[in-house]
């Protein structure tokens, strides 16, 4: 089992800014990658960022140049940083992890999700 604690999300005023984190635990051997995902009402949920266990990184063209995805290995943490923070960026944010479990079995484990609200 794999288990995902996301936190940082809240309000923040147009071009604030905001750190996700997201922690994973559980019976893990290794992590492939690890990613950011949001979603709003009505929308189907998008990739914000996504990075790989060797540093390998892809964005969505919306998040290009305001976000930052950085994890740290050793703690099994995945880090976005959300700059220049824009009305639409309005979501539900969602962790999402893959790898290989200690059973030697592929796993993807999403978190609970954290909401993130761009409001004046």
């Amino acid at each position: 089992q794999v288990h995902l604690v996301e936190s940082g999300g809240g309000l923040v005023q147009p071009g604030g800014s905001l750190r996700l984190s997201c922690a994973a635990s559980g019976s893990i051997l290794s992590i492939r990658a690890m990613g950011w995902y949001r979603q709003t009402p009505g929308k189907q949920r998008e990739l914000v960022a996504r990075i790989t266990s060797g540093g390998s990184t892809n964005y969505a063209d919306s998040a290009k140049g305001r976000f930052t995805i950085s994890r740290d290995n050793a703690k099994n943490t995945v880090y976005l940083q959300m700059n220049s923070l824009k009305f639409e960026d309005t979501a539900v944010y969602s962790c999402s992890t893959e790898g290989l479990l200690a059973t030697l079995k592929d796993f993807i484990s999403w978190g609970q999700g954290t909401q993130v609200t761009v409001s004046s």
